[in-house]
């Protein structure tokens, strides 16, 4: 059986780490990794493959920099090539990005079944590019493997019991992930050693909701401005988000610093008081960590954080981040709850598929 793996953004190196070791572990099964390119930094890029032990990709498409249109549909022409040169029994994409799209679009267009891994999120907002991507993937993939309850709830109310799809309730692999790679990132990380030495707040922005917005971006920066006299603010900065602060003149108080690799970001999760962040992905890696969570967003896919007390939703209203702040540092939060399936997600996906594909 060959399994082509389509990637091209940080989570996803994440996730396909976790799949890869599994899938290398099984006989018959061959795994080809192809990168999109969609994330090219190397901070970003390269140094995943490197930091999560997989092989590198046996294609990168190189499709970056490029509104969303011309993206995907350079990367659907490309990935549409490998398949032709491959002939997978199987693709597998992860998450909401165009890279996640296009690779589902070209597999179904040449009758290749999909395997969607993070699906039935949604944020029920159709102003983000993400949901878009989503909700199409979903309707053509042929597995969908759901982290949560809500998500299996959300395909359902959609009407996916009348559908060809089959969807499973498959844990999240991003636990497995952190599990993993907590003692490494203990070992090897030296991130703390140049940027902090006092309790702190981990900050990441990069959703075009709010860098492309001046305003929103202009009042997420006054409020860590703010933050930043009482606890230290650590941003991790996309190299997207640094360009469009640095043309919008505003003035920063907080501590920025490059993107990082993700065991420096293990280690900055668990060493951090609070994180507040737009990324889907670190509102779950926070909860990880046992980590309470400020969304700078209007929605999540992560309700049930938000429904168990362990992450806030506060858009860009200084007020409302300002009393998050405040109760997350005045209150003890207890994770005694298990919501992602406690790290057995990347072997219940496998197991699945290779059953489903053999009947």
């Amino acid at each position: 059986m060959k399994i082509l793996t389509v990637v091209g953004a940080r989570p996803q190196f994440v996730k396909a780490a976790v799949l890869s070791r599994i899938i290398a572990s099984r006989d018959g099964v061959e795994e080809i990794l192809v990168h999109t390119g969609q994330h090219y930094d190397a901070n970003m890029s390269d140094i995943f493959f490197k930091e999560m032990e997989i092989p590198k990709p046996k294609y990168n498409l190189d499709v970056n920099s490029l509104s969303h249109g011309a993206m995907t549909g350079r990367m659907l022409e490309k990935i549409e090539e490998v398949l032709t040169i491959e002939k997978p029994d199987l693709l597998l994409v992860y998450g909401d990005t165009n890279s996640t799209l296009a690779g589902a679009l070209a597999a179904k267009k040449m009758h290749i079944k999909v395997a969607h891994v993070e699906a039935g999120l949604r944020s029920f907002n159709m102003q983000m590019p993400e949901e878009i991507n989503r909700i199409l993937t979903d309707r053509i993939s042929d597995f969908l493997f759901c982290p949560t309850q809500a998500a299996i709830d959300n395909l359902k109310a959609e009407g996916f019991d009348n559908f060809e799809n089959q969807y499973f309730l498959s844990g999240d692999v991003m636990q497995d992930a952190a599990l993993f790679y907590k003692s490494k990132a203990n070992l090897n990380s030296q991130v703390l050693n140049s940027i902090v030495t006092e309790p702190f707040v981990l900050c990441t922005i990069h959703r075009q909701e709010n860098t492309d917005h001046p305003e929103r971006l202009k009042a997420i920066v006054a409020a860590l401005n703010e933050i930043n006299e009482s606890k230290k603010v650590v941003m991790t900065v996309h190299p997207r988000t640094k360009k469009i602060m640095e043309n919008s003149g505003l003035q920063i108080n907080f501590t920025c610093i490059d993107p990082v690799g993700y065991l420096d970001m293990i280690l900055l999760l668990q060493k951090c008081d609070l994180v507040m962040t737009d990324s889907g992905g670190l509102q779950k890696e926070a909860y990880f960590f046992h980590k309470p969570c400020i969304t700078l967003r209007d929605q999540t896919e992560w309700v049930e954080l938000v429904e168990n007390g362990y992450n806030s939703i506060v858009g860009v209203d200084r007020e409302r981040i300002r009393t998050a702040f405040y109760h997350f540092t005045t209150t003890q939060i207890l994770f005694n709850k298990e919501l992602y399936g406690g790290g057995t997600a990347g072997t219940n996906i496998i197991d699945t598929l290779l059953t489903s594909m053999s009947k």
